[in-house]
């Protein structure tokens, strides 16, 4: 199975996933970002793009490694990663029902203040103004679709450790 992660930049996937690997028997997180890094790091580059998920190489080989990393290690596969485009995501859940990979979908929500707040104040990262491009279009994705598609948590005044635990009692209740 994979618990699927998605919301924007400062919702608290990274964070949450986390947490949740140690509330999930026999689950490892695997971060779909690095996909795209190793396609940024080809040389020449691939066709210039403001985002990996651009790519078409990006969404299948998402599919594969997680199809890959499951028939190695069986268990549950925690995916913390930002899909904001319908058809990207139609590709990737299809991708994965053909391997009959289960998948929980959740999306960590917050309001527009309050992402801004966290990604302006993130210590680790610093202020980004590329996390906070992605503000609108998340508002658009979540209007439109995907919280249609998901599991939504508020995660506006949870802490990461609720919001891992609400995660871990909703897959484990089915």
């Amino acid at each position: 199975m994979i618990v699927w992660l998605n919301g924007t930049h400062g919702a608290g996937k990274t964070t949450t996933s986390a947490l949740v690997q140690h509330l999930i028997p026999d689950s490892r997180v695997f971060d779909a970002e690095k996909v795209g890094e190793t396609l940024m790091d080809i040389k020449p580059g691939l066709p210039s793009t403001n985002n990996f998920q651009h790519w078409p190489p990006w969404r299948p080989l998402v599919v594969e490694t997680a199809r890959r990393v499951l028939d190695y290690t069986g268990g549950t596969l925690g995916m913390p990663m930002t899909v904001l485009v319908e058809q990207y995501w139609r590709e990737i859940s299809a991708g994965l029902a053909e391997h009959a990979i289960a998948v929980r979908h959740f999306v960590l929500h917050a309001d527009q203040d309050t992402l801004r707040r966290r990604i302006e104040g993130d210590t680790v990262l610093g202020p980004s103004s590329f996390r906070l491009e992605y503000l609108e279009p998340y508002a658009e994705a979540a209007r439109t679709w995907l919280h249609a598609e998901a599991e939504v948590i508020d995660t506006t005044h949870l802490t990461p450790s609720q919001i891992a635990l609400r995660i871990a009692e909703s897959v484990k209740n089915g």
